[in-house]
């Protein structure tokens, strides 16, 4: 399985965000070939802050794996990592992390901040940027035009 399989599930997990009018940001952990975390943004419907994506895939991976090191695990998401998505990155241990768009405006693996490269830091994630770009993109832009609209109808 390729890179644009995982990120084809993470996309099917932003659809879920999509659905219930949360921003669409989806995440899958992946362990040797096999999806171990599954997540989406919840944080309106939870009324968390912390229910993004990537934690709430971490948190199932761990649970899954039974251990909070997820060194031998990838992770698949739609949107560039905010500073606390990026940080628990880095922490799990995870080892590669597959970005489909960059977030120049809160992104915390490279674009603002590079929480998971920072030298500083124990533990370094491998990153790669613009896995199905354009279709992570789209579904971002078409969320934001359908909430600008409902704001107008309103």
């Amino acid at each position: 399985m390729n890179k644009e399989f995982f990120m084809k599930e993470a996309l099917k997990e932003a659809e879920k965000a999509y659905e219930i009018n949360e921003v669409p940001i989806g995440a899958v952990v992946v362990k040797d070939g096999e999806i171990v975390g599954r997540g989406f943004n919840k944080r309106e419907s939870e009324k968390d802050p912390t229910a993004h994506a990537e934690m709430i895939a971490i948190r199932e991976a761990s649970r899954n794996l039974g251990g909070w090191r997820l060194h031998q695990c990838d992770m698949y998401v739609t949107v560039e990592p905010c500073p606390m998505c990026a940080g628990a990155v880095m922490l799990s241990r995870i080892k590669n992390l597959y970005i489909g768009v960059q977030d120049s405006k809160g992104g915390a693996c490279g674009s603002v901040l590079n929480i998971p490269q920072n030298e500083k830091f124990n533990h370094y994630v491998n990153m790669e940027f613009g896995i199905l770009e354009e279709e992570c993109r789209d579904i971002l832009q078409k969320f934001f035009v359908k909430l600008r609209e409902m704001r107008k109808a309103k």
